[in-house]
């Protein structure tokens, strides 16, 4: 082979598409509509504007995903919160078997009353927690289903 023939034999450089979009339209909007549209477009998840007026053109079906940022904010407070529960339960345990470990039983229950006295209290505010909880998910459950 001369270099000629090497030459068309390896083109380089992308494949060609099967079905190339050759056909291009413009079309203009005002400042209202383009800030319509490019929520609508955000909203959408397509990957580029073109695709997303394609698919609105003929009729595709488009995914749209609405994130509640109150909502998503609330729950990782609240499951961090949720954490930091657990971990307080996980250090009561041990320090009962500390104060049994190292102090008289007298000595130990009447430090066991004053740590009870606080759990009473967690109590409470974790049954404060868990209602707070379903009053927001009743007022965002009916949020959503008006929509």
């Amino acid at each position: 082979m001369n270099g000629q023939e090497k030459k068309k034999h390896n083109k380089g450089g992308r494949n060609p598409k099967a079905n190339p979009a050759i056909h291009r339209y413009v079309f203009r909007l005002t400042d209202e509509e383009n800030a319509k549209f490019l929520s609508l477009f955000e909203a959408s998840g397509a990957d580029n504007k073109a695709q997303f007026v394609t698919s609105l053109l003929f009729q595709k079906t488009i995914k749209s995903v609405k994130v509640d940022m109150a909502a998503m904010d609330y729950y990782t407070r609240l499951t961090a919160f949720f954490g930091q529960f657990r971990a307080i339960g996980v250090n009561y345990n041990q320090v009962v078997k500390i104060l049994y470990r190292h102090f008289s039983e007298k000595k130990a229950a009447a430090y066991l009353f004053k740590l009870e006295k606080q759990t009473v209290e967690l109590a409470k505010l974790c049954r404060d927690i868990m209602e707070l909880t379903k009053e927001f998910e009743a007022k965002h459950l009916d949020i959503d289903s008006e929509k």
